[in-house]
Protein backbone atom coordinates (compact mmCIF):
# COMPACT_ATOMS: atom_id res chain seq x y z
CA UNK A 1 0.00 0.00 0.00
CA UNK A 2 1.07 3.86 -0.78
CA UNK A 3 1.71 5.90 1.68
CA UNK A 4 -0.89 8.18 0.21
CA UNK A 5 -3.15 5.17 0.21
CA UNK A 6 -2.08 4.23 4.43
CA UNK A 7 -2.98 8.15 5.07
CA UNK A 8 -6.10 8.06 3.19
CA UNK A 9 -7.27 4.59 5.19
CA UNK A 10 -6.21 5.72 8.31
CA UNK A 11 -8.14 9.09 7.72
CA UNK A 12 -11.61 7.16 6.64
CA UNK A 13 -10.91 4.46 9.76
CA UNK A 14 -11.17 7.63 12.34
CA UNK A 15 -14.04 8.74 10.23
CA UNK A 16 -15.99 6.09 10.31
CA UNK A 17 -15.34 5.30 14.14
CA UNK A 18 -16.57 8.83 14.43
CA UNK A 19 -20.19 7.46 12.48
CA UNK A 20 -20.31 4.68 14.65
CA UNK A 21 -20.76 7.53 17.85
CA UNK A 22 -23.13 9.62 16.36
CA UNK A 23 -25.73 6.72 14.10
CA UNK A 24 -24.73 3.19 15.79
CA UNK A 25 -24.27 -0.03 14.16
CA UNK A 26 -28.47 -0.58 15.16
CA UNK A 27 -29.72 2.70 13.53
CA UNK A 28 -27.69 2.35 10.18
CA UNK A 29 -29.58 -1.41 10.22
CA UNK A 30 -32.79 0.08 10.69
CA UNK A 31 -32.31 2.86 8.13
CA UNK A 32 -31.03 0.12 5.54
CA UNK A 33 -34.18 -2.50 6.25
CA UNK A 34 -36.25 0.76 5.69
CA UNK A 35 -34.02 1.49 2.42
CA UNK A 36 -34.96 -2.19 1.35
CA UNK A 37 -38.83 -1.73 1.47
CA UNK A 38 -38.69 2.09 -0.16
CA UNK A 39 -35.61 1.77 -2.39
CA UNK A 40 -35.11 -2.00 -2.86
CA UNK A 41 -31.98 -3.07 -4.41
CA UNK A 42 -31.74 -2.78 -8.39
CA UNK A 43 -29.65 -5.79 -9.91
CA UNK A 44 -25.99 -4.44 -10.44
CA UNK A 45 -24.91 -7.41 -11.73
CA UNK A 46 -27.91 -8.43 -13.92
CA UNK A 47 -27.90 -4.80 -15.59
CA UNK A 48 -24.30 -5.55 -16.68
CA UNK A 49 -24.97 -8.83 -17.58
CA UNK A 50 -28.26 -7.91 -19.83
CA UNK A 51 -25.58 -5.80 -22.02
CA UNK A 52 -23.27 -8.27 -22.22
CA UNK A 53 -26.27 -10.66 -23.51
CA UNK A 54 -27.20 -7.88 -25.99
CA UNK A 55 -23.72 -7.25 -27.39
CA UNK A 56 -23.44 -4.25 -25.49
CA UNK A 57 -20.47 -3.03 -23.33
CA UNK A 58 -21.56 -2.45 -19.88
CA UNK A 59 -20.60 1.39 -18.65
CA UNK A 60 -20.24 1.86 -15.15
CA UNK A 61 -19.67 5.61 -15.38
CA UNK A 62 -18.80 7.73 -12.45
CA UNK A 63 -20.01 10.67 -11.42
CA UNK A 64 -16.93 12.04 -9.54
CA UNK A 65 -16.35 16.07 -8.66
CA UNK A 66 -12.94 15.96 -7.59
CA UNK A 67 -9.99 13.74 -7.02
CA UNK A 68 -6.76 14.40 -4.85
CA UNK A 69 -4.15 14.10 -8.20
CA UNK A 70 -6.48 16.53 -10.09
CA UNK A 71 -8.60 18.50 -8.20
CA UNK A 72 -11.42 19.56 -9.65
CA UNK A 73 -12.97 17.76 -12.23
CA UNK A 74 -16.74 19.65 -12.96
CA UNK A 75 -17.51 23.04 -11.61
CA UNK A 76 -20.60 22.69 -12.56
CA UNK A 77 -21.42 19.62 -10.53
CA UNK A 78 -24.98 18.39 -10.44
CA UNK A 79 -25.18 14.69 -9.43
CA UNK A 80 -29.24 14.02 -10.97
CA UNK A 81 -28.60 16.12 -14.11
CA UNK A 82 -25.27 13.86 -14.56
CA UNK A 83 -26.72 10.78 -13.60
CA UNK A 84 -29.75 11.69 -16.47
CA UNK A 85 -27.14 12.60 -19.18
CA UNK A 86 -25.26 9.38 -18.47
CA UNK A 87 -28.64 7.20 -18.68
CA UNK A 88 -29.71 9.38 -21.97
CA UNK A 89 -25.99 8.53 -23.35
CA UNK A 90 -26.53 4.27 -22.49
CA UNK A 91 -24.40 3.64 -19.23
CA UNK A 92 -26.02 0.57 -17.90
CA UNK A 93 -24.94 1.66 -14.58
CA UNK A 94 -23.86 4.53 -12.51
CA UNK A 95 -20.46 4.95 -9.94
CA UNK A 96 -20.94 7.96 -7.54
CA UNK A 97 -18.02 9.02 -5.08
CA UNK A 98 -19.15 9.57 -1.39
CA UNK A 99 -15.59 10.32 0.08
CA UNK A 100 -15.51 13.70 1.43
CA UNK A 101 -12.29 15.03 1.87
CA UNK A 102 -10.38 13.15 -0.77
CA UNK A 103 -12.76 13.70 -3.59
CA UNK A 104 -15.27 16.34 -2.60
CA UNK A 105 -17.99 13.79 -2.55
CA UNK A 106 -21.23 13.26 -0.26
CA UNK A 107 -23.70 10.47 0.71
CA UNK A 108 -26.37 12.44 -0.46
CA UNK A 109 -24.70 12.68 -4.04
CA UNK A 110 -25.37 9.04 -3.87
CA UNK A 111 -29.14 9.05 -3.19
CA UNK A 112 -30.07 11.96 -5.26
CA UNK A 113 -28.60 10.57 -8.43
CA UNK A 114 -30.56 7.05 -7.58
CA UNK A 115 -33.64 9.00 -7.29
CA UNK A 116 -32.84 10.77 -10.87
CA UNK A 117 -32.93 7.57 -12.87
CA UNK A 118 -33.58 3.90 -13.02
CA UNK A 119 -29.79 2.31 -13.08
CA UNK A 120 -28.56 0.81 -10.50
CA UNK A 121 -25.63 2.56 -8.33
CA UNK A 122 -22.79 1.75 -6.93
CA UNK A 123 -21.66 3.94 -4.28
CA UNK A 124 -17.36 4.04 -4.34
CA UNK A 125 -15.51 5.06 -1.19
CA UNK A 126 -12.88 3.80 0.89
CA UNK A 127 -14.23 1.24 2.17
CA UNK A 128 -12.52 -0.25 5.25
CA UNK A 129 -15.07 -1.11 7.60
CA UNK A 130 -18.49 -3.68 7.81
CA UNK A 131 -20.36 -0.62 9.10
CA UNK A 132 -20.18 1.41 5.41
CA UNK A 133 -21.71 -1.85 3.84
CA UNK A 134 -24.56 -1.41 6.00
CA UNK A 135 -24.55 2.43 5.59
CA UNK A 136 -24.16 2.26 1.89
CA UNK A 137 -27.58 0.41 1.68
CA UNK A 138 -29.35 3.19 3.88
CA UNK A 139 -27.94 5.69 1.47
CA UNK A 140 -29.64 3.48 -1.74
CA UNK A 141 -26.41 2.30 -2.78
CA UNK A 142 -27.08 -1.29 -4.95
CA UNK A 143 -23.49 -2.27 -4.80
CA UNK A 144 -20.16 -1.26 -2.85
CA UNK A 145 -16.52 -0.83 -4.96
CA UNK A 146 -13.62 -2.59 -2.61
CA UNK A 147 -10.29 -0.88 -3.76
CA UNK A 148 -7.33 -2.97 -3.93
CA UNK A 149 -4.24 -0.86 -3.72
CA UNK A 150 -3.22 -1.40 -7.90
CA UNK A 151 -2.21 0.29 -10.52
CA UNK A 152 -4.50 2.09 -13.16
CA UNK A 153 -2.95 0.20 -16.01
CA UNK A 154 -4.58 -1.33 -18.82
CA UNK A 155 -2.01 -3.63 -19.31
CA UNK A 156 -3.13 -5.29 -15.32
CA UNK A 157 -6.80 -6.19 -17.12
CA UNK A 158 -4.63 -7.63 -20.07
CA UNK A 159 -1.86 -9.55 -17.73
CA UNK A 160 -4.93 -10.68 -15.23
CA UNK A 161 -7.44 -12.03 -17.72
CA UNK A 162 -6.49 -15.44 -18.14
CA UNK A 163 -7.01 -16.20 -14.83
CA UNK A 164 -10.72 -15.20 -14.40
CA UNK A 165 -12.99 -18.30 -14.99
CA UNK A 166 -15.41 -17.70 -18.36
CA UNK A 167 -18.65 -17.88 -16.10
CA UNK A 168 -17.10 -14.83 -14.07
CA UNK A 169 -18.06 -11.09 -15.37
CA UNK A 170 -14.59 -9.19 -15.76
CA UNK A 171 -15.23 -5.51 -14.99
CA UNK A 172 -12.31 -3.35 -16.41
CA UNK A 173 -12.00 0.10 -14.08
CA UNK A 174 -10.16 3.51 -14.97
CA UNK A 175 -7.59 4.42 -17.29
CA UNK A 176 -9.96 4.18 -19.91
CA UNK A 177 -10.63 7.08 -22.26
CA UNK A 178 -11.37 5.90 -25.76
CA UNK A 179 -13.42 3.38 -28.09
CA UNK A 180 -10.42 2.00 -28.87
CA UNK A 181 -9.34 1.48 -25.38
CA UNK A 182 -12.35 -0.13 -24.55
CA UNK A 183 -12.02 -2.63 -27.64
CA UNK A 184 -8.76 -3.46 -26.37
CA UNK A 185 -9.95 -4.83 -22.84
CA UNK A 186 -13.00 -6.40 -25.13
CA UNK A 187 -10.20 -8.37 -26.88
CA UNK A 188 -8.66 -10.15 -22.90
CA UNK A 189 -12.53 -10.46 -22.14
CA UNK A 190 -13.66 -7.60 -20.33
CA UNK A 191 -17.25 -6.28 -21.52
CA UNK A 192 -17.76 -4.03 -18.76
CA UNK A 193 -15.90 -0.58 -17.48
CA UNK A 194 -16.65 2.11 -15.23
CA UNK A 195 -15.35 4.82 -16.49
CA UNK A 196 -15.29 8.85 -14.40
CA UNK A 197 -12.93 11.27 -15.26
CA UNK A 198 -12.47 10.61 -18.82
CA UNK A 199 -16.65 11.80 -19.09
CA UNK A 200 -16.98 14.28 -16.36
CA UNK A 201 -14.31 16.40 -18.31
CA UNK A 202 -16.81 17.16 -21.54
CA UNK A 203 -19.24 19.69 -21.45
CA UNK A 204 -21.75 17.19 -22.70
CA UNK A 205 -22.04 14.20 -20.65
CA UNK A 206 -24.68 12.00 -22.85
CA UNK A 207 -22.65 13.01 -26.06
CA UNK A 208 -19.72 11.74 -24.64
CA UNK A 209 -20.78 8.74 -23.49
CA UNK A 210 -22.41 7.44 -26.73
CA UNK A 211 -19.64 8.39 -28.58
CA UNK A 212 -17.32 5.92 -25.86
CA UNK A 213 -19.47 3.27 -25.93
CA UNK A 214 -19.46 3.16 -29.81
CA UNK A 215 -17.55 0.09 -31.24
CA UNK A 216 -14.20 0.58 -32.48
CA UNK A 217 -12.13 -1.97 -33.79
CA UNK A 218 -8.78 -0.95 -32.82
CA UNK A 219 -5.79 -1.34 -34.56
CA UNK A 220 -2.44 -2.56 -33.88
Amino acid sequence: MSDTLARIVADKRRHIEARKAAVPLAEIGRLADLADRAAPPRGFVAALRRAQADGRYGLIAEIKKASPSKGLIRPDFDPPSLARAYRDGGATCLSVLTDVPYFQGADEYLTAARNAVELPVLRKDFMVDPYQITEARALGADCILLIMAALVDLATTEALAAQVPGDRLLVSESGLFTPTDLARMARVGATTFLIGESLMRHDDVAAATRALLAREEART
